[in-house]
């Protein structure tokens, strides 16, 4: 569950213990059980989303297994170009009195190739620990 859903609903949770539980040995219990409860089912979510991405990984269309590889492709592609290929063209273009070449945005762009780059280095620590098995 979202953590910016999440954190409201708990405050509600913990709103209404207040006014109906006055005993507060009680009240502790429940809040730990609704607390536990939330948990659950977040931690749920996570594990489904898991087996979608591993059956979408095994699918044998590029329209769906490929979507992962393309996403890393256009950020590295973008990040090539941000980063080397922009500022080399616009140095060229200062030389000869060309039209600067367009900047892109590089903010979506970090946030989509950072997670992308966290999750291959979560699978290189499960390599070298052996909890891959392929």
């Amino acid at each position: 569950m979202n953590p910016l859903i999440l954190a409201p609903l708990l405050e509600v949770g913990k709103t209404l213990l207040d006014r109906f539980v006055p005993d507060p040995e009680a009240k502790r219990q429940a809040e730990a059980e609704f607390l536990r409860m939330a948990m659950e089912g977040e931690l749920k979510q996570v594990i489904a989303q898991l087996e979608i991405n591993a059956r979408e990984a095994q699918h044998p269309s590029i329209w769906v297994a490929g979507w992962r590889p393309g996403a890393g492709w256009v950020g590295v592609a973008g990040f090539g170009y941000a980063v080397f290929l922009q500022p080399m063209l616009t140095w060229a273009a200062t030389i000869n009195g060309w039209p600067a070449p367009p900047a892109i945005d590089t903010d979506l762009l970090w946030v989509v190739l950072s997670g992308m780059l966290g999750i291959g280095g979560l699978r290189t620590y499960e390599k070298t620990k052996g909890v891959a098995t392929k």
